[in-house]
């Protein structure tokens, strides 16, 4: 079959920092299944993982990115009971493992689901990483309760996580959802989310108080975990929770840590990749979470937060999408269809 991947960590111009090779196609044996590809999704973790995970050196074999895929089931383990061959399936993956740019992809069942009938591949493959974020990020880390009438911020309004995040808020709970943007067009694509008020991350303690509010009872940070760390500590309340999702570069300040301890804070790292990298007993509780998703958009209550399609299985269209979501500037996901 057919892959793109890399052996050297390159900026997105060089060369060689995506190429395309023939490598064996996988077979399926206990929890795997083989799906054949059809469509992915860019996430900024792809570009992350390209720059930094083969740095000065050279890997014996490629590694491929792709985490998120949608696709036919082509073989499937001794062990598989949640879809079977022929199922329409789409999942998010496990970093640690060769992703779905490929022809084909090996792929543990329990973090699959069937992936929802009335929305195309490409408006389908780009919710998956992003939902299980989000869902994660309120359910697991912040145990928010859906009967309660709460706000929660969240910094970070325009992208993937924020899109997906603002629409699961509004429609299964009671929250009040504040997202941040600074242009007119990340404004309105808020807006457009479901978002009960838009503030700029900017001045973001003055713009939360300008719409009303001194405080908030949840804070999910997807966008600049360092930046925003005075801010959030400031703006949340006694008791009150926050998840991240972007690691601050040098390490913890513990001493900034300790500025939650006087309102009893929790502070959560949400990341997506734990269940499967760790194969934790829960492992299939991201099976359960996607076919939820997918229930919501048959519902109509979901809809995809894709905004960008390339065609074509090529090195060029990869590149192209690593280099859009490098610049800063897209808004909501983008997809490439096989």
């Amino acid at each position: 079959m057919k892959a793109i991947g890399f052996k050297t960590s390159h900026n997105i111009e060089h060369e060689e920092s995506l190429v395309e090779f023939e490598t064996q196609k996988p077979k399926a044996s206990g929890f795997d299944i083989v799906v054949k590809v059809n469509a992915v999704s860019m996430n900024p973790v792809d570009t992350k993982v390209r720059a930094s995970v083969a740095k000065d050196i050279v890997l014996d074999e490629p590694k491929v990115l792709g985490y998120d895929g949608i696709g036919i089931v082509d073989e499937v383990g001794e062990n598989v009971t949640t879809v079977k061959v022929g199922d329409r399936v789409f999942y998010a993956g496990d970093v640690t493992k060769n992703g779905s740019n490929s022809q084909y992809q090996l792929i543990d069942s329990r973090i699959v689901a069937l992936a929802p009938e009335s929305i195309s591949d490409e408006e389908a493959v780009v919710l998956p990483l992003t939902s299980l974020t989000a869902w994660e990020a309120l359910f697991d880390r912040m145990n928010v309760k859906t009967d309660k009438k709460k706000i929660l911020l969240i910094i970070g309004g325009a992208g993937g996580v924020g899109s997906i995040a603002t629409q699961i808020a509004k429609q299964t709970t009671d929250l009040i959802v504040i997202a941040t943007a600074s242009r007119e067009e990340t404004v309105n694509w808020c807006k457009q989310m479901g978002a009960d008020y838009v503030v700029n991350h900017r001045d973001l303690v003055n713009s939360v108080k300008q719409v009303g509010f001194n405080e908030v009872d949840y804070i999910f940070n997807v966008s600049d975990t360092k930046m925003h760390w005075d801010s959030m500590v400031e703006l949340i309340k006694p008791q009150g929770k926050i998840a991240a999702i972007v690691d601050i570069p040098e390490g913890i300040d513990m001493s900034n840590l300790s500025k939650l301890k006087s309102k009893s804070v929790t502070f959560s790292w949400e990341f997506m990749f734990t269940r499967s990298m760790f194969t934790t007993d829960d492992i299939e509780e991201q099976h359960e979470i996607l076919s939820e998703i997918a229930t919501l958009v048959e519902e109509g209550k979901l809809k995809s937060t894709l905004t960008k399609i390339f065609e074509g299985f090529n090195v060029q269209n990869f590149k192209e999408a690593h280099k859009l979501t490098e610049s800063g500037k897209n808004i909501g996901k983008i997809a490439i269809k096989y």
